[in-house]
Order: C-alpha cells, then sequence, then structure tokens
C-alpha cells in the first residue's frame, strides 16, 4: 500500500490495535480515536501512534487530511453517525472496513484463518505459537495479546504463512482468503447483525466457499455448517474423542492434563497443554491439526502446546494457590460460559466455585437470557453485573435481571461494578472465575488485591 498515513477509527479494539501496529513496523504515519484510554491504545501511543478519545475533528494532525495520502479504517463497532467517519466519507477519502484491510494484507500469503462463535481466539493464538516455535514460523493478527509473547501482532521475516482471527460480525470473515481455514463451533449469535439463526450459519458456510483451491477446511465435528468449498479442498474434522483428529488417553489431575493426540498417520503421545483447562484439549487438537498442515512436525507440536501460556482475559490465572485461585475469562455467550464453567470444575473438583459475569449487549441479553441462566446455574455461587452496551443504546425491559430470575441457585447476587470489590470482601470465595467480554477486566488489579489481603496477607 502506497499511504504515508493510516487513520483508525476505533483504534484501541483489539482488532484494530494489531493492524496500526503492522503499519508502525511499516514506518508508516498511525493515529487514530478511540471512546476511552486503555492499555493497549497507551502502548500504541508509546510505539509511535497518535490516538486521541474526543470525537471531535479539531483533534486530528494536519498530515492525516491529505486524502491523497491517507488511508481511513474503521470497524463496524463505530456508529455509522460517527462524525469523523462521516467527514473522511463524505470528503471523498478511501475508507475501509477492519476486515477488508486484513484480507488485502493477507491475501497474498498462506492465511491460514480461524473462525467460530468462540475458541477462535485461543485457537488462532495456538497455532501461531506452535509455528513460531518450529522451523516453519508465521506472521500473525490475533484477537488478544499472546502472553508468550505480550502482542496481538507477530511479524516474521522468512515465513509467508499468516494466521489470523477470522470474525463473523458484520460478516467480516467474507473478506479473507484462506489457505487454511479452521471452524471451532456455529453456535447462533449477533442476532442484532444476523437476524435468524440460518443466516448466522449460512455466513460460516460462504466462509467456507473462499477457501482458496488445494487449501484445508478443518471443522469441530458435528456443527451444523454444510461446507461450499471446492473440489480441491480437503476437508477434515477433529473434536475432543472423535474425527481425523482426536484425543485418546486423558489424563486430568494434581492440576495438569495430558493426552494422545490421533492423527489421520500418527499418535503423538503425551501432550501437555500449558494452559490446563478441559477445553484446551479441543483447542490444541484444533491448532495441533492446522500445524501439522503448515509443516510442523510432532515433536515440535509436543514441546510448543507445553509452553503456551495462553491469551490474555482467556482462562486467565491471577491467583493459583492451594487456598484461592482467580481466573479472568472473556466467555460472552451461553455455550463459551457453559465449556469454561466445566473445565473449571473439572481442574478444582470439590471446590467451591464464585462466578461473576457481566452480559455484554443488550441485544444478546434478550435473545439468549433463558441460555444464559441456564449456564450460570452450574456455578456454586453466582454474582451477576449490570450490562455492558459496547456499541448499543439500552432496549426497554433488557436488564441483568431478565437473566438474573431465571437462574437456579440459591446462591446468587446483583450488583453493580462499583459495588464487586467490596462484596467479594464480604464473601467465602475458594474459586473465582470472572467473565464477560465488557470492562470488567479493569476491575482485576482491585480484585486480586482484594483476594490477596484476605487469604495471602504474607504475600502481599
Amino acid at each position: 500500500m502506497n499511504y504515508e498515513s493510516i487513520y483508525f477509527i476505533g483504534i484501541g479494539g483489539i482488532g484494530m490495535s494489531n493492524l496500526s501496529r503492522y503499519f508502525l513496523s511499516k514506518r508508516k504515519r498511525v493515529g487514530g480515536y478511540d471512546r476511552t484510554e486503555s492499555a493497549l491504545t497507551r502502548l500504541l501511543q508509546e510505539e509511535g501512534a497518535f490516538v486521541h478519545y474526543e470525537d471531535d475533528l479539531s483533534f486530528i494532525p494536519a498530515a492525516f487530511f491529505d486524502k491523497e495520502k491517507t488511508l481511513v479504517v474503521y470497524t463496524p463497532a463505530v456508529p455509522a453517525s460517527h462524525s469523523e467517519l462521516l467527514y473522511f466519507r463524505e470528503n471523498g477519502y478511501v475508507v475501509m472496513k477492519r476486515a477488508q484491510l486484513l484480507g488485502e494484507i493477507t491475501g497474498t500469503s498462506d492465511a491460514v484463518c480461524v473462525a467460530g462463535t468462540h475458541g477462535k481466539t485461543t485457537v488462532s493464538g495456538m497455532i501461531a505459537h506452535l509455528l513460531r516455535q518450529s522451523q516453519v514460523d508465521c506472521s500473525a493478527f490475533l484477537g488478544g495479546v499472546l502472553k508468550n509473547y505480550n502482542s496481538n501482532l507477530l511479524l516474521s521475516g522468512k515465513s509467508n504463512i499468516t494466521v489470523a482471527e477470522a470474525d463473523e460480525y458484520d460478516r467480516s470473515f467474507h473478506w479473507l482468503k484462506p489457505w487454511i481455514a479452521v471452524i471451532t463451533s456455529a453456535d447462533p449469535d449477533h442476532l442484532d447483525i444476523y437476524g435468524t439463526v440460518e443466516a448466522y450459519r449460512e455466513s460460516f458456510e460462504k466462509f467456507t466457499s473462499l477457501i482458496r483451491p488445494g487449501g484445508s477446511l478443518i471443522m469441530k465435528k458435528g456443527i451444523p455448517v454444510i461446507p461450499r468449498s471446492g473440489e480441491t479442498v480437503k476437508i477434515w474434522t477433529y473434536g475432543e474423542t472423535e474425527g481425523d483428529f482426536h484425543a485418546e488417553n486423558i489424563r486430568i489431575g494434581n492440576g495438569e492434563i495430558v493426552f494422545d493426540l490421533v492423527t489421520p498417520s500418527d499418535i503423538i503421545r503425551d501432550i501437555s497443554p500449558g494452559v490446563p483447562v478441559k477445553i484446551n484439549i479441543e483447542n490444541g487438537i484444533a491448532a495441533a491439526a492446522a500445524a501439522l498442515l503448515c509443516g510442523v512436525t510432532p515433536e515440535e507440536i509436543r514441546g510448543a502446546m507445553h509452553t503456551f501460556q495462553g491469551t490474555a482475559r482467556r482462562f486467565d490465572f491471577h491467583i493459583k494457590t492451594g487456598q484461592i485461585v482467580f481466573i479472568d475469562d472473556y466467555a460472552h455467550h451461553p455455550r463459551e460460559l457453559s465449556a469454561a464453567i466445566e473445565s473449571i470444575r473439572a481442574l478444582y473438583p470439590g471446590k467451591k466455585m464464585t462466578a461473576v459475569f457481566q452480559p455484554h449487549l443488550y441485544s444478546r441479553t434478550r435473545d439468549f437470557a433463558a441460555d444464559f441462566a441456564e449456564s450460570l446455574s452450574l456455578p456454586d455461587e453466582v454474582i451477576l453485573l449490570d450490562i455492558y452496551p459496547a456499541r448499543e443504546e439500552p432496549i426497554e425491559g433488557v436488564s441483568s435481571r431478565i437473566i438474573f430470575d431465571k437462574i437456579r441457585r440459591a446462591e446468587k447476587t446483583l450488583c453493580t461494578k462499583q459495588e464487586l470489590p467490596g462484596l467479594l470482601r464480604e464473601k467465602e470465595i475458594e474459586v473465582l472465575v470472572t467473565f464477560g467480554a465488557g470492562d470488567v477486566d479493569r476491575l482485576l488489579p482491585e480484585i486480586e488485591q482484594v483476594l490477596r489481603e484476605k487469604y495471602l496477607p504474607e504475600n502481599k
């Protein structure tokens, strides 16, 4: 691309920030707007990007107003009424969706694209780590910060493989051209965009049609997606206990998980995920399948899987002692919640689990209230926060209460974010998990402090 300046509207989003970092690495002028300051925006500023937090054109440096040399990129999470977006559109600038730009950047490489209602961030991060720790290597645009590298962007000077998270929101993944596509799940979501369950699943089928000739599709066995890939595309299935790639001889205990990976041609013995939660058996199988197709050896897979530290906000352990455990997780869909809770149950049988959940979006809460309540009936205790609205305006009659009233647990509490640290100080905690895709993570340092002061005072 010949643009000298790239301006991002919504620069602090996880998918926007990795593109910002990519162009900073190319020594382009990078700037943008975001609604709130965050650790990501501060890091971008430290790396050389200009960032501001007011929807006001007067804050934008003059260099970004040269329309011949500036590309404007936006995320669908930004409303169409945003004044900066309106200005650039109405004045003839080249304006591009984030996903379209990602498609152009990855289009000339061997793209490994991971899609799914849930699991895609962990699986794409695992694939990237397996490739980076092998002779194959890769670049990667990820939907989370990989803890091994403290980054959501990895750049390689020697590999033509690019790993990318394929986001189904607003049909964004239709801009991609995968060499290898992975689909982890297709449980209905984003019905505010798609309208119907059928339209949502059809978008995944469309995604399979974009795989280039001679490529591969790796699908979770049993998901309701009928592939539309071409005749030369090889289709593989995977699952925890069934599929072309699956596990056997699973051993869980003493805070560790070990399994043997059965592939179409081999068995890789004694794989031990570095983040030992049950759902990472299945995530690891999907990642290993993609890595094997890329040329990573079984020995490299075994070694790299054990050193995988995970992605920030995905089974993120903040405290892990015999007395107290504190985990944070991004789960924001009912199926994700159930899988995460069951994984933690398997890891800590007999321990009391307290789950804090911040619902994300009014529309998702309305559409899946009963399913959320079913998932949140699994832990021993539930603390339910107010809805995080993200891009939405309130919907009349929709609040956390419509989930709360359906939860089949005697121990359940409604509270605000501000009340949460004080409430936890009064609770008896053994295993605490915070769930949600909103801003509950901003409370993590304070929650950790509360727990350490109460249960680990000598380690303060």
